[in-house]
């Protein structure tokens, strides 16, 4: 068999199993058996996948910081704190804590960005669904939609954007002016169409005036940890610099300091963790390697000028649309690094590398498998006993995703350079 088909076959067997997962095996098994199956049959250089692997670093470090802080959060009774404040606000109304929820999640995702929001929010967004005795799923896809939809707010509000830019990411200035008016109509789309899905479970009454519960001393520890990453990460992200050593530092900081405090060992903590997320992210990553080495970017970025030469604009919207109906093909983490790939080879335009970045945050929204954040809510529900089909969050992404991501990408079409 022609070796460029057979590596080929072996990535698309990967991606579907951490689409499909087989046997209901994690996510992170598929995508390393492809990887290491790539290699041991020499379709792949060891050195080449290593080096692919290396590529993941940030991610791996700024997921561990993030990890550790939300498990803390969990233990130290931090989300159950927030949780009833948000019950109690929302004064019995399911639509209001609805709507708080998504207010929430728009900021996290947009100062801790969007793996946040899945793995700090989702908990605590249980946590009040349960307390307020209301049906949880609406609430938790708030925490998955809102990770995506309000990801390119800023440049940290998802690595994937720091992945796309590589080492050219504007100004933050520049930033804001090129996708403010993307990221509202984003938000407000995501809102409404989400509001309207969910309509019928949100009827009713829910649980109101519920006691408050003193924060611990270590509850207040985390959230102020919590509270310190994101001024952290939005000037580490001002000064060009990469965000995952700060925000593991924190972690394991904080981690350190509440253990010491409660004179426990690190080991409980570190086995509510679900690490299998890293191996994932690695596989991945070796996937992407593996498009390269078979000259698929190659190929693309010369499809890419040429559609760009003959129109620009009309090159922009369609690589937007491609590759946000492709994330959910790879996950978007990929298919960011493909696309940062491809325009750098292709010398394209700001307009249509926005384009890629808008579609590369938005589209994944269609799929529980097209983010990386997604995929990490759906770990964290899963550990709360709740559970999402593959087809159960198409038919709400397919009429959620699609508005959002017209109206965000002719916004940005049409405004600016």
């Amino acid at each position: 068999m022609n070796p460029i088909f057979l590596s080929w076959g072996i990535g698309l067997a990967a991606t579907a199993g951490v689409i499909l997962r087989p046997f209901k095996w994690p996510e992170a098994i598929w995508a390393v058996t492809g990887a290491l199956v790539l290699v041991a049959l020499g379709l792949l250089p060891a050195s080449l996948a290593w080096q692919a692997v290396g590529k993941g670093t940030d991610v791996y470090l700024f997921l561990i910081g993030m990890m550790l802080l939300s498990e803390l959060g969990r233990r130290e009774g931090l989300f159950d704190w927030v949780a009833v404040l948000a019950v109690n606000f929302a004064k019995g109304s399911p639509r209001k804590l609805f709507l708080l929820v998504y207010l929430v999640g728009v900021v996290v995702t947009t100062f801790l960005s969007n793996d946040a929001a899945a793995v700090v929010l989702t908990p605590a967004v249980f946590a009040a669904a349960k307390k307020a005795d209301t049906k949880p799923l609406p609430l938790l896809f708030v925490c998955a939609f809102i990770a995506n939809a309000a990801s390119f707010v800023l440049p940290i509000s998802n690595p994937a954007n720091l992945v796309l830019y590589a080492n050219h990411t504007p100004a933050l200035g520049l930033w804001v002016a090129r996708f403010a008016v993307p990221s509202v109509l984003s938000i407000v789309a995501t809102f409404l169409m989400l509001l309207w899905t969910q309509r019928d479970e949100l009827n009713g009454r829910c649980a109101a005036d519920l006691p408050v519960e003193k924060l611990s001393a270590n509850g207040k520890l985390t959230l102020a940890a919590i509270g310190v990453t994101a001024v952290v990460l939005l000037t580490v992200s001002a000064l060009d610099m990469q965000l995952g050593l700060p925000t593991a530092c924190l972690g394991i900081l904080t981690a350190v300091i509440v253990l010491i405090k409660e004179r426990q060992s690190p080991m409980h903590l570190m086995r509510e963790i679900s690490w299998s997320v890293l191996p994932l992210v690695a596989g991945l990553f070796v996937l992407v390697e593996m498009l390269d080495h078979t000259g698929v970017i190659k190929s693309l970025s010369n499809l890419l000028i040429s559609v760009t030469h003959d129109n620009a604009t009309m090159s922009a919207a369609i690589s937007g649309l491609v590759i946000a109906f492709g994330s959910n093909a790879i996950n978007n983490l990929p298919a960011g690094l493909i696309a940062s790939a491809t325009a750098l080879q292709a010398h394209s335009p700001e307009r249509v590398i926005d384009a890629l970045l808008i579609g590369v945050d938005l589209g994944p929204n269609l799929s529980i498998t097209g983010s990386l954040a997604t995929i990490l809510w759906l770990t964290s529900i899963r550990r709360e006993g709740e559970e999402v089909t593959f087809l159960q969050f198409f038919k709400v992404g397919t009429l959620v995703m699609v508005p959002a991501l017209i109206l965000s990408l002719g916004a940005r079409l049409l405004i600016g350079p």
